[in-house]
């Protein structure tokens, strides 16, 4: 988060972002600074609806105080997401109802759409670069980074990305339309995962959003989205992460059909993610190849190759610190984890003077160009300065972990290991 003088600092981290205080008057006033940009950004006038006494429901109506149809659609159902798996339930109960409508989940700076109809899926819309059609079609080698950027320029003339790829011919509208299918699952899927957000069920929605209309059973994608997910945790026991990078052993050549395209492309040199745009069969089934090649002991797993820098080195803890203070904060914990946090920096020079100024967020990030710019600072090199900040953050991620696992429980600190200790090995200093 930043405020108007910059990076938060670490005294500052008291007032959350999104705090908001109502006085004995009734006067709504935002305290933290993301609270007050979703204030401003709402100006109007709202009726306040009935609401348990821990919750505020304000709802847009203009100065009638009655709600029309200009003011926005009927929220069905709505509700916090504090631990993954949360929208499995949400999904079940809209596709079992038939309902018609557009499920929002908010996930912290991401927001997506998915639209339902008589029990299915018919589209959906999301902000995450990742999930956009173009970036899928290049995550599964439909088109290289030459060609996107071909497209990105049509697009800023006002074309649609799938039309405009259509039109320089690298890619047939079969196949995009087949893709557009899949980025439905792209999006979907990770909803499952979410351990910190909201949803909301609006009644209907306007055709005219839909780029194009699918029809997937709300029950078979459920279905299909849960076993990926247990299988993507399973799969991260072995490997942390698709830019973990598999070579091959001396075993020599696996007898399977299936993993013949993945093999052919395993080099050394390619990560997961790599291969699964060199063959088109994506991440999740190249991982899934992968592991069993793996467990045959056809492959070796190498640490993935940190092309960023020490950049790159707080990105990876950052991901870290977000699952962990996730994870506190669904049981009820994340102050005190916050609290714990703040005190190893208080007591620890070291990294305290590398992370001054830096954050945490609410989230638990920390500031990747400003951490990457005071170990540039501090180191002779490069080389040197991305050892540094590995040397700090793997320390105090392993901290937050250890603290994490202290405040959850026996029972959740082995399966809070297991999460992290991949993403530790990943930012693991050198001798």
């Amino acid at each position: 988060m930043m405020s108007d003088d910059g990076p938060e600092s670490l005294s500052n981290r008291e007032t959350p972002a999104e705090l908001v205080r109502i006085d004995d008057a009734g006067v709504v006033s935002p305290v933290g600074v993301v609270a007050g940009q979703r204030l401003r950004a709402r100006e109007g006038s709202y009726r306040i609806l009935p609401a348990p006494g821990h919750v505020v429901f304000l709802r847009l109506t203009g100065e009638d105080g009655r709600r029309d149809q200009e003011d926005g659609a009927v929220v069905r159902m709505a509700g916090e997401i504090t631990a993954p798996g949360t929208l499995c339930d949400v999904i079940a109960l809209i596709g079992q109802a038939g309902w018609r409508g557009e499920l929002v989940v908010l996930d912290g700076q991401s927001s997506r759409s998915i639209f339902f109809e008589q029990g299915n899926l018919v589209g959906a819309q999301t902000s995450v670069d990742d999930e956009r059609i173009g970036m899928i079609l290049w995550r599964y080698g439909v088109i290289d980074e030459a060609q996107h950027g071909q497209i990105m320029e049509k697009v800023a003339g006002g074309q649609r990305f799938g039309e405009a790829g259509v039109g320089l011919g690298f890619f047939s509208r079969e196949r995009l339309f087949e893709f557009i299918t899949r980025q439905l699952e792209e999006i979907v899927f990770p909803t499952f995962a979410i351990a910190d957000g909201t949803f909301f069920f609006l009644d209907g929605f306007d055709d005219a959003r839909l780029v194009a209309r699918h029809t997937i059973g709300a029950t078979s994608l459920l279905m299909d989205g849960v076993t990926r997910l247990d299988e993507l945790r399973y799969f991260r026991q072995k490997i942390p992460s698709a830019e973990f990078v598999p070579a091959r052993t001396e075993k020599g050549e696996p007898s399977s059909d299936e993993l013949k395209a993945t093999w052919a492309a395993i080099d050394g040199e390619l990560s997961i993610d790599e291969i699964g745009r060199a063959t088109g069969r994506g991440e999740f089934e190249t991982t899934k190849d992968v592991y069993q090649l793996l467990q045959t002991k056809y492959v070796a797993l190498h640490p993935p190759r940190l092309a960023g820098g020490a950049a790159a080195v707080v990105a990876r803890a950052n991901a870290a610190l977000v699952l962990l203070h996730q994870r506190a904060d669904a049981a009820g914990k994340g102050t005190l984890l916050r609290d714990s946090l703040r005190d190893y920096l208080e007591k620890h020079e070291e990294p305290r003077a590398l992370l001054a100024g830096a954050g945490p967020d609410e989230r638990g990030n920390f500031y990747v160009d400003v951490v990457a710019a005071r170990a540039a600072e501090a180191a002779g090199g490069a080389g040197d300065a991305e050892n540094l900040v590995k040397r700090r953050l793997h320390e105090l991620v392993g901290f937050v972990l250890f603290s994490a696992g202290g405040l959850l429980g026996a029972d959740k600190e082995a399966e809070l290991g297991a999460e992290v200790r991949p993403m530790l090995q990943e930012i693991l200093p050198a001798g």
